[in-house]
C-alpha cells in the first residue's frame, strides 16, 4: 500500500511540475541583419533590432506549427510599418524600407511551436 501511495504521489508531483509552463525553449540568433527563433515553447515577447537602408527589404518568414504569433516592425518609437496579430497559419512576405534607420522587431507567441525569421536584403 505504501508503495501505491509513493508512486501515485510522484506522478502527481511530476505531472504538476510539468504544468509549470516554459516561456522559451529553442534557438535564437540576432544582429544588425537578422532575427531568426526556432522553438518548440513560444510562451513570450522576443525583439531586435535591425539596421536597414532606404530601398533595403526586410524579408519575413513565419512556420507556425501550434498556437499563435504577433509581430510589429517599426522604427524608433514611430507607427509601426508592419502589424499583425492572431496569426496561426504560416506565411512568407517581404516588407519594404522607405526610409533608413534602426527598426525594432517585436515577435509574442502563445503557446507556440515553430520558427520566425526575418532577414533584411539589400535591394541597391
Amino acid at each position: 500500500m505504501k508503495k501505491a501511495l509513493l508512486i501515485v504521489s510522484m506522478l502527481a508531483i511530476t505531472i504538476f511540475l510539468s504544468g509549470c509552463g516554459t516561456d522559451f525553449d529553442g534557438s535564437r540568433i540576432g544582429n544588425d541583419n537578422e532575427f531568426i527563433m526556432q522553438y518548440s515553447v513560444l510562451n513570450t515577447t522576443d525583439m531586435q533590432e535591425l539596421t536597414v537602408e532606404t530601398g533595403d527589404t526586410i524579408h519575413v518568414n513565419l512556420v507556425v506549427k501550434k498556437g499563435s504569433l504577433s509581430i510589429k516592425i517599426q522604427k524608433d518609437g514611430e507607427e509601426p510599418i508592419y502589424e499583425d496579430n492572431g496569426i496561426s497559419a504560416s506565411n512568407e512576405f517581404d516588407v519594404e524600407i522607405d526610409e533608413s534607420g534602426t527598426y525594432t522587431v517585436e515577435v509574442t507567441g502563445k503557446k507556440a511551436k515553430g520558427s520566425v525569421s526575418f532577414i533584411v536584403e539589400d535591394n541597391q
